[in-house]
């Protein structure tokens, strides 16, 4: 594989909070300057979300940090255009009709020189099955724990 991937930021907390069903990728329209924080770095994902919006897909609330010699401003928190093909875009839009599903951005990497974002399809968790979640986690990790002590 000659092309680098370069991870710049992960929403973890996706995880925590939906059921991820599917997962997309696609390209993230940028400006110049914000192409520099990102290789720098300086983004967020932490309240973002997708949405679509007359048959495009538009990221919302991702925080990509001011470059700091930037000749133009850029708003931090603006809307950005993500970029599928149109089998991939039709499959979103039809998805995200259904009801309760939401499209989360998981992480934003570099893959060459292209910035891409994986978003994934996703239904809200209930509170109970966070909880439960978190109880098999800690039980699982006790087990692992105590089959290492007895080894």
């Amino acid at each position: 594989m000659d092309k680098y991937y370069k991870v710049v930021a992960e929403n973890r907390k996706a995880y925590h909070y939906y059921h991820i069903l599917e997962v997309y990728s696609g390209g993230l329209a940028l400006r110049g300057s914000e192409v520099k924080s990102l290789r720098g770095g300086r983004a967020n994902l932490g309240d973002s979300f997708g949405r679509v919006e007359s048959g495009e897909i538009w990221l919302y609330n991702m925080h990509i940090s001011l470059y700091e010699r930037a000749q133009e401003k850029v708003d931090p928190y603006r809307k950005r255009k993500l970029l599928f093909t149109k089998q991939e875009l039709r499959k979103l839009i039809g998805k995200t009709a259904e009801k309760g599903l939401t499209l989360i951005p998981l992480k934003v990497y570099f893959s060459g020189d292209w910035a891409k974002v994986d978003l994934g399809l996703a239904k809200s968790k209930k509170e109970f099955q966070k909880k439960d979640e978190s109880i098999k986690k800690s039980i699982d990790k006790d087990i692992m724990q105590a089959l290492k002590r007895n080894r």
